[in-house]
């Protein structure tokens, strides 16, 4: 590897560290409006994305154990954001569905980080879109794949 590539990519690796760091600061402060821990907060994310969840599908998402992730579902359905409801297709299952009233009041926090995101991606082609979205989905995956291997033996 050339050492303009080193330096560039070492540069890639400080730069997505930087966004890792204020991403967590900024979901920590969202959720600080709602009492919720940033983990709580990013769970509720899979909800929203994913939709409804048994609770063993949310552990194998987040990384967390069963038992944290029960006890954090009891949390969020008691404080009105999350709810249980049988599953469809198995009666022994349930699935932890957000509760999409409860969160409308918040959306609002999250205007000015859209409204710039849709700015700063007015300063790129659509071939650099495709681009950072390839680099972007990658590195979202192995993240994944390594809080997976971390957590593996809870």
């Amino acid at each position: 590897m050339s050492s303009e590539r080193a330096k560039l990519v070492q540069e890639v690796l400080l730069r997505a560290r930087e966004l890792s760091t204020e991403t967590v600061m900024f979901h920590t402060a969202i959720s600080g409006t709602r009492g919720l821990s940033a983990v709580e907060s990013k769970v509720l994310d899979y909800l929203a994305r994913f939709g409804p969840q048994t609770p063993k599908e949310l552990a194998r998402l987040s990384g967390l154990a069963p038992a944290s992730v029960t006890a954090m579902v009891d949390r969020l359905e008691r404080k009105g954001i999350v709810g249980r409801r049988p599953h469809p297709d198995d009666r022994r299952k349930v699935l932890i569905a957000l509760d999409e009233k409860a969160i409308e009041g918040d959306l609002h926090l999250w205007d000015h980080l859209v409204a710039g995101m849709h700015e700063l991606c007015g300063r790129y082609s659509d071939d650099e879109l495709r681009t950072l979205i390839g680099f972007v989905e990658a590195a979202t995956a192995l993240t994944h794949e390594s809080t997976a291997k971390l957590t593996s033996d809870k």
